[in-house]
């Protein structure tokens, strides 16, 4: 552990390091997880069709 890490800030070899996370705004944030909960549904769909259509083949290729 660096012992002079504070709010983000360390000295590395007599230099200020930053290690601090990306400033992200809450709107900014906010519309990044709405992209990706979008991008879920859409997967999920295409996943869903996908498995419909394969039982629909299986199902015709049944004989009674």
């Amino acid at each position: 552990m660096i012992s002079d890490y504070v709010n983000g800030l360390y000295v590395k070899d007599g230099r200020l390091v930053n290690a601090r996370p990306d400033g992200e705004t809450g709107i900014a944030e906010a519309a990044r997880i709405k992209r990706a909960v979008k991008n879920d549904r859409k997967i999920n769909q295409i996943a869903e069709g996908i498995e419909l259509a394969d039982n629909k083949k299986n199902w015709r290729e049944l004989e009674f």
